[in-house]
């Protein structure tokens, strides 16, 4: 490790030479109170801006150790930290000036959800912080402009660090109410069981949005309150007791009119299996975090997936036990999107009416009069929606605003009006007792099949400088092979779809041997990310700053969207 006053003499020494010459920044360097690492130098003015990271001990830093000792605390600690020291950055990124991106200065912008990043980490035993973000180094053309550099790192970084890396310069009040509500939070999560419960959602929760492009709350919405009939207590470490509507285990029916809220719920519940931010409104909205939201998604790839419990006996002859297509319909998507999440180990069935295949989810009485159930080859949702429950454990939370046979299969039925719920289980029962479900023969028990083998691809193997690159929130493209996660809907920040094409290069290369089943390579992959991290999939030098960890079922999600996997 070099000192400050060797990082300045470098800079000094190298002025005015061709851009190039940064790279013998590369290297840490003793500020005193930390350390700053230049980890990866950009090769132009206009390229990516180059890797920097800022490390902190935490006898300096001197956060106290309750404050990070728990992963979920600590995991919210980062996020205020990072979102703190985001803050500072915007007031000099910039001021450095120059060609190209010269004098950028950028840190990970998380939204509403508070996700594990590589951007900030945190030592759960010493409480040492490492904050990575990027710079520009600036240049006069493509020339060194190493005196606005010495800017950037001896004026703007270390204001940047004494402003938002020491527990001394935060607000200690706000700093605990965001990791006690982390603590909260989890506890709520790892009680829903013990209740009975697939999902909270707590009186005077805020649960629309600014926009449909904003995470932010809405301005003056109707707060959420619970029905007195699903109503369930939590007595929460820190904040104490907190009430609000309880989504029970087995099938719950969300109905209304349209704009009253139904699917403004659903959202909620979709993310709920992540914590939020205070003043999110959302605060207390928690789900099972295995829920899954499933839809139907043409035109996308299905590989040797078991869809017979929904599919059979196709007129093409097509082995629906190992179903595979390049173009799937709306009703084998969905069939697909289904199996696969129990594959995959979720409890929890999240689904819109709005973007379901209507032949998947419902056929009317009409319909089976006029085409005989013996010429149809789809077995509809709502045959199998109480047997998946019973004999599977996989509940539904499903939200219909046009038809009205799942009041038969509902355990619990809530209408949303002008965004208030109010429970209707008995009333809608009653209704729909007066338009009985036609008589049919119940569908065959089904044993599902996930045992698929997954084989690696040699073209993981033999290019390592394979090209990983992210399209926004709508894909991953792998040497310009595209991984279509549109329909994700659960996937809620970009860099959870970088790190998607780092665990999945990962995988191929160390994990997918032909020896084990998908689930059971997704089991390793994710036993080694608990272990070590998201640091542990990226062969690098250095850790990229812009990497947020998705869960389980997004994993599954990514290997089953690829086109090129071999199963």
């Amino acid at each position: 490790m070099q000192s400050q006053a060797e990082l300045r003499y470098l800079l000094q020494r190298i002025d005015h030479k061709g851009y190039p010459a940064y790279k013998d920044t590369r290297g840490s360097y003793d500020f005193g109170k930390y350390v700053l690492s230049i980890d990866h130098v950009q090769g132009d003015p206009f390229a990516a801006p180059s890797k920097v990271s800022v490390h902190v001990k935490g006898n300096t830093a001197k956060f106290p150790a309750e404050l990070y000792q728990m992963k979920c605390r600590r995991t919210a600690l980062c996020d205020y930290l990072l979102r703190q020291f985001g803050r500072e950055l915007e007031k000099v990124s910039f001021k450095a000036k120059g060609s190209g991106k010269s004098g950028l200065m950028s840190v990970s912008r998380p939204g509403q959800e508070v996700l594990e990043r590589t951007a900030c980490q945190m030592d759960e035993a010493k409480g040492d912080i490492i904050l990575r973000f990027e710079v520009g180094f600036p240049a006069n053309g493509r020339t060194v402009n190493s005196r606005e550099l010495e800017k950037i790192f001896f004026q703007f970084v270390p204001e940047c660090v004494a402003h938002s890396l020491y527990f001394a310069a935060l607000d200690a009040k706000q700093v605990k109410r965001v990791t006690d509500l982390a603590e909260d939070q989890q506890y709520i999560r790892e009680h829903l069981k013990e209740q009975g419960l697939v999902a909270f959602v707590a009186d005077g929760s805020v649960l629309p949005r600014e926009s449909g492009v904003s995470g932010r709350p809405m301005k003056d919405a109707v707060k959420f309150k619970s029905p007195e009939s699903m109503k369930v207590s939590f007595d929460l470490p820190h904040h104490g007791a907190v009430s609000g509507m309880g989504i029970g285990k087995g099938i719950t029916l969300i109905v209304g009119g349209g704009y009253h809220g139904k699917s403004t719920l659903l959202k909620a519940l979709e993310l709920g299996v992540y914590n939020h931010i205070p003043g999110d409104g959302r605060e207390y909205v928690i789900t099972d975090d295995t829920a899954m939201k499933i839809r139907a998604e043409d035109g996308r790839s299905i590989k040797k997936v078991d869809i017979s419990m929904f599919i059979n006996h196709l007129p093409n002859g097509k082995d629906t036990r190992s179903f595979s297509t390049e173009d799937a319909s709306g009703s084998t998507s969905q069939a697909a999107n289904v199996m696969e999440a129990m594959e995959a180990g979720t409890n929890v069935f999240l689904i819109d009416e709005d973007t379901s295949a209507t032949n998947f989810m419902i056929r009317d009485e009409l319909m089976q009069r006029v085409v005989n159930r013996e010429d149809e080859p789809i077995t509809p949702f709502i045959d199998r929606i109480r047997e998946l429950y019973t004999d599977f454990g996989v509940s539904t939370v499903l939200v219909a605003g046009s038809s009205g046979s799942y009041f038969h299969k509902a355990d619990c039925i809530v209408q949303m009006n002008q965004y208030e719920p109010f429970e209707i289980t008995a009333f809608a029962k009653e209704e729909a007792s007066r338009f009985p479900m036609p008589k049919q023969a119940a569908p065959e028990k089904s044993t599902p099949s996930f045992a698929r083998y997954i084989r690696p691809d040699r073209a993981f193997r033999e290019d390592a400088r394979m090209k990983l690159k992210t399209m926004g929130r709508d894909g991953i493209s792998i040497n310009h092979d595209t991984i279509d996660v549109r329909y994700v809907e659960q996937l809620s920040d970009t860099e959870q779809l970088a790190a998607l094409a780092y665990i999945l290069k990962y995988a191929e290369s160390h994990v997918f041997d032909g020896r084990r089943t998908l689930k059971e390579a997704v089991d390793v992959v994710m036993k080694v990310l608990d272990e070590k991290g998201l640091a542990v999939v990226c062969e690098s030098s250095y850790l990229p700053c812009g990497l947020a960890m998705p869960r389980r079922q997004e994993i599954f999600a990514c290997v089953n969207r690829y086109r090129k996997i071999m199963l």
